[in-house]
């Protein structure tokens, strides 16, 4: 095995063609990052198939991953073992013959199907006492700064120190089926700006996307909302205010958003899920940071700006789903003119690379 300067592995077995399993975390962003994964596994061993268990939720992202051989598509019940679900899916994985697994999450629920298919290597931190479940161990989590440097490093032999930089999530999104999807919505050949104004946690949400829309399509551009159902009302609210050159493109199939944010010049998103699906799909993308931390949160592919708030703060960052003081301020406190003037600086750059 060799360690090039970076602390990466390189070439570990070329002739090593066992099938590899990942189970990863399930929210959209962790799962996009979890790419990252795939790449650090395929640079110890070339040969050796890399699969994805996923959810019908993140399903089409796997469509767009390099080397990633195939998806397993199995939803289970949130905050349930369901037993006779677990022992299906061992069933299945039993039959795909894995010799590896890699298991992000800490529960026991991420642990038993694999437990239960006999897989021989299942990788994994302790998280929830899994003792019987996993059979080699990983410890010093909380030591670990970041979670992509959580996930990442069962991707890495035992005790080998953290790479410098990571590889970066890719997801790789032919130009045609662009092409194909802009006509079959309609939207002409005009440059767009995708706003993505989601996310898991209230607190995450810049409220002053309908004022940034009206700014925009003012400056003869179009704009897409881009989301899942729970912003729909949002974006009625963001195409009342912006005019005509402002479309809803929200809805429940996220091939659409992957798209969208693919076929837009520029993405905004608050710290969500579509944040990562636009920088891995490589659109320049800024991220609305307020309650969270752009180390700790912002795609390893770089953001073409982050956006924060000038105020100074000392709750910032917090880390919670809901402000339970000042009011929010780390998001009302940035304007929609200031988001603008850099969505034109960031397009003027990027006519320029």
């Amino acid at each position: 095995m060799n360690i090039d300067s970076d602390h990466i592995v390189t070439v570990e077995d070329r002739d090593d063609t066992r099938p590899i399993l990942i189970v990863p975390y399930m929210w959209i962003g962790d799962f996009v990052r979890g790419h990252t994964v795939v790449r650090v596994l395929k640079q110890r061993w070339p040969n050796r198939p890399v699969d994805l268990l996923v959810t019908s939720l993140c399903a089409p992202l796997v469509d767009y991953m390099p080397d990633v051989r195939a998806r397993i598509v199995w939803d289970l019940p949130r905050r349930q073992l369901a037993l006779a679900k677990q022992w299906g899916l061992a069933a299945q994985l039993r039959q795909r013959g894995y010799k590896t697994v890699l298991v992000m999450p800490r529960t026991w629920k991420a642990a038993l199907a694999p437990a239960l298919a006999g897989i021989p290597e299942r990788v994994g931190f302790v998280g929830e006492a899994r003792f019987g479940l996993l059979n080699q161990w990983r410890w010093g989590e909380k030591a670990l700064p970041r979670f992509i440097d959580k996930n990442a490093a069962l991707a890495l032999p035992d005790g080998a120190p953290l790479p410098r930089e990571w590889p970066v999530p890719q997801l790789r999104v032919p130009a045609g089926e662009v092409i194909r999807w802009r006509q079959a919505n309609g939207l002409g050949t005009a440059p767009a700006v995708a706003l993505g104004p989601g996310s898991v946690g209230a607190s995450k949400r810049w409220t002053y996307y309908p004022e940034a829309a009206r700014l925009l399509a003012e400056q003869g551009l179009d704009v897409w909302v881009v989301g899942g159902p729970g912003e729909k009302a949002l974006a009625t609210e963001i195409v009342a205010a912006g005019g005509p050159r402002v479309r809803d493109l929200t809805g429940t199939d996220l091939r659409n958003g992957i798209l969208a944010v693919a076929a837009a010049k520029v993405a905004i998103s608050n710290d969500s899920g579509l944040m990562h699906i636009a920088a891995a799909a490589g659109t320049p993308t800024m991220g609305i940071f307020g309650p969270t931390s752009p180390y700790l949160w912002a795609p390893l592919n770089g953001l073409a700006a982050t956006v924060l708030t000038k105020t100074q703060l000392s709750c910032q960052p917090c880390q919670r789903t809901i402000c339970t003081m000042n009011d929010h301020r780390c998001m009302r406190d940035i304007p929609a003119s200031d988001v603008v003037a850099t969505v034109t600086r960031v397009m003027a750059e990027a006519q320029h690379t």
